[in-house]
């Protein structure tokens, strides 16, 4: 099968077409033909030898995790994901060949129908970030009428979605963005907008009940700048892995709660999210397309910074 491959990690020029063996399902796999796939923060910083790079094998490696596409084989003849169903999920990269190619096996259980109302690309940007969002916003954050949330980095894949489900259950939320993106996160919901190229967040919020950090100490020190922004027993969570080594003890002297986060590839949340994307209570925004082909080109977009929402390969015809 055609896929987006690397031999070993480097820069996104690493990172070619070629051809590799289609995979098998066992157990409870779907066998699934893949249309679009999502690229993720994770997928480049794994190409680049860092992210989960550690429990990569042998090349060549096809990365990613999110993908919509279609069922080509089911576990068995009875199960409710039947050959000809639209599904979007995510692998088990790299447990599994990831999902920069034609065919992917999967779980069933991280699996989900894709909402009609999607078209494969936009399904496609939606279950690692989405899921991630949603584990930070509704399974740590509690989030809740009322409630205070600071979400840096609101204009990105996982915030765009944090935005919208902390408003979605009653937060007030106070996001960081580029002045550029301030109406766009108005529109998903956001209380406030705070343009972190002309103003200190410290300097114009404080009190809230949790800071959701999706970007780290090492980037501006804003994680340990938004110790200060937390009321007491407030909660932070800090994503980007190994982003800020002292992150625990720095949390525990400011007097708050602490957690890192890591998302779950759950297909029962996933349907969920797919049923508030299917009512239009929350949307994905897709910022730009690439062709399978031209995945390096897609890493060296999302490098570069500033993406507003996903990334998505197109893999193969609808």
């Amino acid at each position: 099968m055609r896929a987006a491959i690397f031999d070993q990690p480097g820069d996104a020029s690493v990172l070619r077409p070629g051809r590799v063996a289609t995979p098998f399902p066992v157990i409870s796999e779907l066998l699934i033909r893949v249309v679009a796939a999502g690229v993720n923060p994770i997928d480049v910083k794994t190409r680049a030898g860092r992210g989960v790079a550690a429990a990569l094998g042998a090349g060549p490696t096809v990365p990613g995790f999110d993908f919509s596409g279609v069922v080509v084989k089911a576990p068995y003849e009875t199960h409710p994901l039947q050959p000809g169903t639209a599904v979007f999920g995510m692998a088990a990269f790299p447990r599994t060949p990831g999902t920069y190619a034609e065919y992917v096996v999967a779980s069933s259980l991280s699996v989900a129908k894709m909402p009609s109302a999607l078209s494969h690309v936009e399904a496609a940007g939606v279950p690692l970030a989405a899921l991630t969002a949603w584990g930070l916003v509704v399974e740590t954050a509690h989030a809740h009428e009322g409630q205070r949330i600071l979400i840096h980095a609101g204009s990105g894949g996982v915030g765009h979605f944090a935005v919208q489900f902390a408003a979605y259950f009653g937060a007030h939320v106070t996001t960081t963005a580029s002045g550029r993106n301030a109406a766009w996160q108005r529109e998903l919901g956001a209380a406030v907008v705070i343009d972190y190229t002309t103003t200190r967040f410290e300097d114009v919020v404080g009190d809230v009940d949790v800071v959701i950090d999706l970007v780290g100490d090492a980037a501006g020190r804003v994680g340990s700048r938004s110790l200060s922004v937390l009321r007491p027993g407030g909660l932070i969570i800090n994503v980007p892995t190994g982003s800020w080594p002292t992150f625990a003890e720095d949390a525990a002297a400011a007097s708050v709660r602490a957690s890192t986060y890591k998302v779950i590839p759950d297909g029962g949340a996933l349907a969920t999210i797919g049923r508030l994307l299917s009512s239009g209570a929350v949307a994905v925004y897709i910022d730009e397309v690439f062709d399978l082909d031209d995945a390096a080109a897609a890493h060296r977009a999302l490098e570069a910074g500033h993406t507003r929402g996903k990334i998505v390969l197109r893999v193969s015809d609808d």
